[in-house]
């Protein structure tokens, strides 16, 4: 807690100096100056406002991070069969969102033989049949295990459509 209290200040004057060779002259005057008094600042709170407060941003803070995803786009705005970006790495449980582009119909599949061991590529890919149609379509994956991934667009394949993806 801060207060703030009248004070006297003294300022010296220097008055009547002449240009001249005599003998200086000392003449001083002092001038007061107080200050009013200002009303006291204080900020009192108790742990458990605090320990709340705390917790509120914890909470928000986790729930940005679990909104937060990467977006992949399928098909480069020049009109490329590609995935953009092709090569990408994301932590373990982030959400990966695969998003119509350009050049569609588009799919994702994971190569089953490019995967982590115990991962089932079925699962984690679209169906060779599903496609997206349309712009702004969208396929989400979240992907848990640690390791390598490849994945490839099956109508575009041929022509390079693939990418890479690590789990850190």
């Amino acid at each position: 807690m801060a207060s703030v209290t009248s004070a006297a200040v003294a300022i010296p004057s220097f008055t009547g100096l002449k240009a001249s060779l005599a003998a200086p002259s000392r003449v001083s005057a002092t001038t007061k100056v107080s200050a009013s008094a200002l009303p006291r600042l204080s900020v009192k709170s108790s742990l458990k406002e605090v320990g709340v407060a705390v917790v509120a941003t914890a909470a928000t803070a986790m729930l940005a991070s679990n909104a937060m995803a990467l977006e992949i786009l399928l098909g480069g705005d020049d009109g490329s069969l590609a995935f953009v970006p092709s090569n990408f790495s994301v932590a373990s449980g982030e959400k990966i969102v695969f998003k119509n582009n350009a050049g569609f119909p588009h799919n994702v599949i994971f190569d089953e033989d490019e995967v982590p061991a115990g991962v089932d590529a079925g699962k984690i890919s679209m169906s060779e049949e599903d496609l997206l149609n349309a712009p702004g379509e969208t396929y989400s994956v979240t992907l848990t295990e640690k390791g390598s991934y490849t994945f490839y667009c099956s109508p575009h394949q041929g022509a390079g459509m693939v990418g890479k993806l690590t789990v850190n």
